[in-house]
């Protein structure tokens, strides 16, 4: 493996149009903030770049739908998003955005230079206009039936019901997703990044040149190449953007793919003057950290347009993730199926190393992966708190107990003490060598390695025991668990940084560096220990059952949202309606009808006399729900048989938006026999 004299890390330009949510943070921010912190404590010469992504459609549609500038869409959000991001100990060495004035002019400059040189080519074509808002459709703001399996609701782009890629102009009946209205063909110019003048180099560069990338990675890459690079355009009609800063160009931007990468550079010549030994030194290694649907961009775009201008050195790797699910269920943004990361902080506070934990150890590393707040809950009790605090804590506390929190001297190791410390050095290459490939989901494991170790080697020793009649030996013993303690600091430092702080803090000593990891000298003999306080607390059943009933809330909107009303049924006279004799009743008994799923024998008072009805409702209602309560009763029903038990009546009923049958009933406390009408 070559060694580089400087690294150069970027992760995904988040989109200012939402807060960041978990998926986000397992696909990019995580991974690429234990790499950063590994290097940084390894002593290497390190700088990592990301800002807001701030150009492009949808901010201009948030802004439309709510009445308020792009700016202050992207100023809201770009907040929320650099702030969470510090509260969860993301450390990036600068958190910049594509709208500074720094951004602007190296965008423009990098297309000029490109224009200059006649990397583009100028094409005219016809896109959909929307009369009404005034504006050229990106095709994903254009809905139509699909041409190919007739469902309503396709994309311009893409069907997402039977997933055939489309044009635009292949829908039927296409309409505008901005204001409803049908799109006219209108004739425009643009520019365009030839990607395939450079595909004999990136086939080359990537797939002869890095195989030791990613499957997921290579595989999207080689498919990509397999099927010929087309040209891309780098320009659309747009006022929200960079303009594209050539005569006859009025009214157009630079497109938001081509402008976000390169907000990589502008980011890093805002942190430093000396920004291009990052960038045009082959000695410096650039990592982009990414999620799949950025693979493209990152391995193929983005490094044709850093070829094209000349200068620039190319990614050394893109180790992107693939996605994370939520409880079974693909994350949405628009559906509110997420857990957003400021909202976690402030409703889990203290427990930012508990989410970079479960998001760490369940990363999709390889495959789709999914989130659930049960085994959130799980990891933190059985790992967190039963393992690493379990460990940490006994060591300083009976270092505490039996030596008043002075650390004991060693005496003469056993066999045992012996094979223990000798696995320290064992587990630390076994870390590096799965950092450096960015198998972080194994590296955390061979970071909790050290705990699990140390957690053995008391459970074995047991100087609780042997503290009466040996305390020689138990000095010997916590001098040994204190090692390792400290070795399980350094270990998990990039991992969970607020964990490890505390640890340094209880063990009052400075953290140590890298180099330090796998050693048995680290804390030394008469030190005194700081104090101990519990690492993490067991999360109980309410607190996760509060984030499950959120969940059920959002799904619950989206249904009521998507919820089609049934059209009216045929018209009836006053005549019609007044035969229904609909009346207040009071439920007196219910019980189950046996060998049914859904009926319910229910007792009820009308207040005209006491009868039996029969309702499907039991798997809505249990029994001990519905005694006493009142109900509206449709009376005179003609009697029907059920399971052999006469029914004489009909309980009303409604349907919440999931589906689920809710009761009709009077306001407040009314007289049984009460008409309704």
């Amino acid at each position: 493996m070559k060694e580089y004299k400087r690294y150069l890390v970027t992760s995904a330009l988040p989109y200012a149009n939402g807060p960041v949510h978990i998926g986000h943070l397992a696909g990019v921010y995580v991974p690429s903030d234990i790499y950063v912190r590994y290097l940084r404590k390894r002593g290497r010469d390190v700088i990592w770049v990301c800002g807001s992504d701030e150009h492009g459609v949808p901010i201009t549609i948030k802004a439309r739908r709510e009445g308020i500038s792009p700016q202050d869409v992207v100023d809201k959000y770009h907040k929320i998003i650099k702030e969470s991001f510090e509260g969860l100990g993301i450390s990036f060495d600068i958190y910049s955005r594509t709208t500074s004035p720094v951004h602007a002019k190296t965008a423009s400059d990098f297309f000029l230079d490109l224009y200059n040189k006649g990397e583009f080519t100028e094409e005219t074509t016809m896109q959909y206009y929307d009369e009404e808002a005034g504006i050229f459709l990106a095709d994903r703001y254009i809905t139509g039936t699909c041409p190919k399996c007739g469902s309503e609701g396709a994309y311009g782009d893409q069907c997402e019901k039977c997933g055939s890629t489309l044009n635009a102009t292949d829908l039927i009946n296409p309409r505008s997703a901005i204001s409803g209205s049908q799109p006219v063909l209108r004739e425009t110019k643009h520019w365009y990044l030839p990607l395939d003048r450079h595909e004999a180099f990136l086939r080359h560069w990537i797939l002869d040149g890095h195989k030791e990338w990613k499957t997921n990675v290579y595989g999207q890459c080689k498919s990509w190449l397999d099927g010929g690079l087309q040209p891309r355009a780098v320009s659309r009609d747009l006022n929200w953007g960079i303009p594209v800063p050539v005569e006859g160009a009025e009214g157009k931007v630079l497109y938001v793919w081509f402008d976000a990468p390169i907000g990589y550079i502008s980011a890093t010549k805002e942190l430093t003057p000396e920004w291009e030994k990052y960038w045009k030194d082959e000695e410096t290694k650039m990592v982009h950290f990414i999620g799949k649907d950025n693979i493209v961009f990152h391995c193929i775009v983005f490094p044709a347009m850093l070829k094209a201008h000349g200068g620039y050195i190319l990614p050394d790797n893109v180790p992107a993730n693939e996605f994370l699910n939520l409880e079974g269920e693909k994350i949405s943004t628009s559906r509110n199926w997420a857990v957003w990361l400021n909202e976690y902080l402030e409703e889990m506070p203290g427990k930012q190393d508990v989410l970079r934990y479960v998001l760490t150890a369940n990363a999709p590393e390889t495959k789709d992966n999914d989130f659930t707040w049960k085994e959130f809950q799980a990891r933190n009790n059985n790992e967190l708190v039963a393992v690493l605090g379990n460990f940490v804590n006994r060591a300083l506390v009976l270092t505490g107990k039996y030596f008043d929190g002075t650390v004991p001297a060693s005496g003469e190791l056993t066999a045992y003490d012996r094979e223990t410390l000798d696995e320290l050095p064992r587990i630390r290459e076994s870390l590096e060598n799965n950092i450096e490939h960015y198998r972080f989901r194994e590296a955390l494991k061979d970071a909790m390695n050290f705990a699990r170790l140390g957690n053995k080697y008391l459970a074995d020793t047991e100087p609780w025991k042997v503290v009466k009649s040996d305390p020689a030996r138990v000095a010997t013993i916590l001098h040994t668990a204190l090692q390792i303690t400290a070795n399980t600091a350094i270990a998990i430092e990039p991992f969970m940084p607020f964990t490890a702080e505390k640890m340094w803090r209880m063990l009052a000593t400075e953290p140590l560096g890298w180099d330090a990891l796998g050693r048995s000298d680290l804390i030394p003999a008469g030190h005194r220990t700081g104090t101990p306080e519990l690492l993490f607390e067991k999360i109980e059943d309410e607190v996760i059952e509060r984030q499950l009933r959120k969940l059920e809330e959002a799904k619950a909107a989206n249904a009521a949202a998507a919820a089609v009303t049934e059209p009216q049924k045929e018209t009836i006279t006053f005549d019609d309606f007044q035969k229904m004799d609909i009346r207040v009743a009071r439920i007196v008994t219910a019980e189950k009808v046996a060998k049914t799923k859904k009926l319910l024998k229910l007792t009820v008072d009308t207040g005209i006399d006491t009868r039996v009805i029969v309702s499907g409702i039991a798997e809505h209602y249990t029994p001990e729900e519905l005694v006493g309560r009142q109900v509206l009763v449709l009376v005179n029903l003609a009697p029907r048989e059920l399971k052999g038990i006469e029914s004489k009546g009909m309980i009303l009923m409604g349907t919440d938006p999931t589906g689920k049958l809710v009761l009709l009933q009077p306001a407040a406390e009314t007289a049984c026999g009460t008409t309704v009408g």
